[in-house]
C-alpha cells in the first residue's frame, strides 16, 4: 500500500474519511486486501477513533466490508456488480459530458487535454499509479465543467468502489486505457454534446473490457 499523508487534527473524522476516500479512489489498495486500523492511524498520524469512524462510514458506502474489528477488507467485484456499476456510469457520465460539451472553457479544454495527455506519457513510462489518478481525474473533470456537484459526488461513492479494482486491471488494459479519451476530448472541442456522451460511454464500454476480464478471471480464482 503506497504512504498515507499526515493529516491535520482539526477537522480529524472528516479529513481521515476524505483521505481514505482518496486512497480508494486512487486504487492504493488492493481488492481483498485487509486492513488494520492501527497501522492506518500511524500513517495517517492519528489516533484510531477517526479511523474506526471513518472505516464505518466507508462500509456503509460499500467501499470496505467490516466483518470485525480484526477482519476489515477491500471487497473484491464480482461480474454482477461490476455491470450495474457500469451501467449506472454509462448513464450518469454521459450526462456529465453532454452538459461539459455546451460551456466548456479554453481553460477546462487545456486541462481536459494535459490530463489525456500526461496519461498517454504516463502509460508509456509504465507509471500505472500515476495512470490511474489521471484516469481518475479525467472522469471527475467532467461533471466539474459540466457544474453539477450533486453528480459528481454520486459518481465519487461508485468510484470508491470501483477504484482499486480499475487500478489492478490498468497495466493488461495498456494503451485502450487512455486511447477512448480523445475522442471525449475531440467532441468537447466541437462543443458536440451527442458526440461527447457516446465517446464517454464508448471509453466506459470498450476501454472497460480489460476490467471486466479481470473481474471475470478474479472469479475463477478460488478463495
Amino acid at each position: 500500500m503506497s504512504d498515507l499523508a499526515a493529516v491535520d487534527h482539526v477537522t480529524l473524522s472528516d479529513t481521515v474519511y476524505r483521505s481514505l476516500c482518496d486512497a480508494l479512489i486512487a486504487g492504493q489498495f488492493q481488492p481483498g486486501e485487509r486492513l488494520k486500523i492501527r497501522d492506518l492511524a500511524d500513517q495517517l498520524g492519528t489516533s484510531v477513533t477517526p479511523v474506526r469512524d471513518a472505516i464505518l462510514r466507508l462500509t456503509t458506502d460499500e467501499a470496505l466490508v467490516f466483518r470485525s474489528a480484526r477482519d476489515i477488507r477491500i471487497p473484491i467485484m464480482n461480474e454482477a456488480r461490476y455491470l450495474e456499476i457500469r451501467t449506472i456510469r454509462l448513464r450518469l457520465e454521459a450526462i456529465a459530458a453532454e452538459a461539459a460539451a455546451q460551456i466548456a472553457t479554453p481553460r477546462d479544454l487545456d486541462a481536459i487535454g494535459a490530463l489525456v495527455s500526461e496519461n498517454a506519457l504516463a502509460l508509456k513510462a509504465q507509471d500505472y499509479a500515476r495512470c490511474t489518478e489521471l484516469n481518475q481525474q479525467f472522469h471527475f473533470l467532467l461533471p466539474t465543467i459540466a457544474r453539477l456537484p450533486v453528480l459528481h459526488g454520486i459518481l465519487r461513492r461508485l468510484w470508491l468502489q470501483m477504484g482499486p479494482t480499475i487500478a489492478h486491471s490498468y497495466p493488461a488494459g495498456g494503451s485502450s486505457m487512455v486511447d477512448w479519451h480523445y475522442p471525449v476530448l475531440e467532441a468537447l472541442r466541437k462543443r458536440d454534446s451527442t458526440a461527447a456522451a457516446q465517446a464517454i460511454m464508448d471509453d466506459i464500454y470498450h476501454g472497460g473490457l480489460t476490467i471486466l476480464s479481470h473481474v471475470q478471471k478474479r472469479a475463477t480464482v478460488p478463495a
